[in-house]
Parts: structure tokens; sequence; C-alpha cells
């Protein structure tokens, strides 16, 4: 693996306390308060999957391209589970800021943005099967914001700010989270092949929807071809559809239903190439060792005598 050194901002503090969406705080940002893009130049912005859909269409990019520029990685937990953060600048300013303009991005900012400075939590208490959404508050000494005297419901407040969609979107995401970490310590590290998979399906859509589409996964698993036309046209529902995939990836569930000889087609496929591999090397070798012995002396030929060998006398 790379041993490159990534730029990761810095850390935010988040104040414990759990509020819910009746809560009433005291917040108001605008271009003219005194701490103006302050929070953007201390940027910690852990990204969800529809933020990365919404940002790198904004930037008329590919989701590639995008996590290549914009993100750099971290491990979630201990598992090596793969997330992203927005990249920053060496001093820790979002590199989305447009100077004194503020977010270039602003209508497509992340959920972590829209939400400031209320913090999302997914609580699941002990034998649900549901997550319930719940808050925070962030203070840092930086925002003059909780200083304003307007007041406002969270809920308001989350409409407000466009976060609803972005829920909607995201939430079965969180809920795969939480169970994998509410499913506890996992024996050994998690195969390379299924930490791929995760990142590629919760972040990089444009790879993703290659992935999809290809012939081998059509023939793999019984999905009509309005469905495939969907996940070609819209990311949204290609989304969506990642979710029902992660759930068979790390749990096992049977989401996707499979075509009902795709086990056995897989097993046959991979010996052929096996086979085929294994019959390329024999031939490989056998080439080589031809190669070899082509470039040896005939037998019938004496090799030239050291001088110390010859005859005393000619």
């Amino acid at each position: 693996m790379s041993q490159a050194k990534f730029d990761i901002p810095f850390q935010s503090a988040v104040s414990p306390e759990v509020l819910d969406a009746d809560t009433r705080i005291h917040f108001r940002c605008y271009k003219g308060i005194s701490c103006f893009n302050a929070c953007c130049k201390q940027a910690d912005v852990t990204l969800a999957p529809y933020d990365v859909i919404r940002l790198k269409r904004r930037l008329g990019m590919s989701s590639t391209d995008f996590l290549a520029k914009y993100t750099v990685p971290f491990q979630m937990d201990q598992d090596g589970t793969p997330g992203i953060k927005l990249r920053t600048d060496d001093t820790g300013t979002c590199l989305q800021l447009n100077g004194d303009e503020g977010c270039g991005v602003y209508e497509d900012r992340p959920t972590v943005c829209r939400y400031y400075p209320v913090a999302l939590l997914a609580l699941r208490e002990k034998g649900s099967a549901e997550a319930r959404e719940q808050f925070s508050l962030v203070k840092e000494p930086h925002c003059k914001g909780h200083l304003e005297a307007r007041e406002i419901r969270i809920g308001d407040y989350r409409t407000e700010q466009g976060v609803e969609e972005y829920d909607e979107l995201n939430r079965e995401w969180y809920q795969l989270i939480l169970k994998k970490k509410s499913a506890g310590p996992t024996v050994g590290r998690p195969p390379e092949t299924s930490l791929q998979l995760f990142f590629m399906a919760s972040y990089d859509m444009d790879r993703f929807r290659r992935f999809v589409l290809s012939d081998n996964f059509r023939s793999t698993y019984q999905l009509t071809d309005d469905f495939y036309l969907e996940l070609e046209r819209s990311d949204e529902g290609l989304l969506r559809f990642s979710y029902r995939f992660l759930r068979q990836v790390l749990f096992g569930e049977h989401s996707v239903q499979e075509a009902a000889d795709a086990w056995e087609k897989r097993v046959a496929e991979r010996k052929e190439v096996w086979d085929a591999r294994r019959e390329f090397e024999l031939k490989r070798r056998a080439a080589a060792e031809d190669e070899k012995y082509r470039h040896q002396p005939d037998a019938e030929s004496t090799p030239d005598q050291n001088p110390g060998d010859r005859p005393c006398c000619d």
C-alpha cells in the first residue's frame, strides 16, 4: 500500500448532549458575522455517499476523479472500513472555500456542513432493528453564531438547511455502519476485496455503475432490463441499489437475487481460467527450457582448455 502522506483536516469537538427535533437552539450564520468562514478554515468534514454524488455533479467530474482530487481516506473502525473526508490545504482550510465569498459549492454542500452547528446521531437501542435519529450541538470557540438572538427548533433548522433529502438518501448507509459496529469485533481483518467493494459501492458511483452494468454482473444477478436502465441513468437509484448490494456483501443477506445457476457458472468459469493459466505457465516453462538448451555448446565439440591444461609441447 502507498505510504503517501495525506493532509487530514483538523478535528472538531462535539458536545455529547443528546437533543431531539423539538429542542430549540440559538443560532444564525450570515455573511456579515465576524466569524464568517472560520469553520471552513478548520474543516473536518466526513462525507456520506450522497454528498459525493452532489459534489461530483456540481464540479462536473466523475466520482473517481473527485475522490482522488478532493478527498482523503481514513479508517472508520478497527476492521479498516474506509471512510473519506474533504481534503484541506496545509492550513486546514477546505479546498471549496471561495475566499471571502464563502463556500464555493454552497447549494451542494455536504451533510455535515448543512447541519452545522448540529450533529446528527444515529442511535439504536439494544434489541431494536431500527436506529433513532437524534442530535447534538457543536460549540466551537470561533463560532459566534450561538450568540445570535434567533431561536429555532432543530427540526425547523433541518428543513431550512435542506438536510432532509440528504438524510433520506444516506439513511440506509448510516444503518449499515451502525449494524456493523453493533455486531462487535470481527475475527481478523475483513477480506481486502470486501473493503474495496464497500468503498466503491459507497463513494465511487461511476465505477460502481460500470461494475453493475458489466456482463458478468448481469449474468450473476436476476434484475430486469428496466431496472438496469434506471441504474444506468440515475445516480440516486444506483445509490439505493448499492445499499442492497452492501447488505449482501457485509452481512450475507440475500438482498439481491442471484441467477439460479450463478454459483455453478462462477465455479466453472474460475476453473476454466485456472486451467488456462496453468496450461499457459506449463508452456512458458517449456519454452524457457528449450531456449536455455538452444544456447548450450554442441555435445561433440570440445570446450577451450585453460592455458595451464595445454600440453607442454606443440
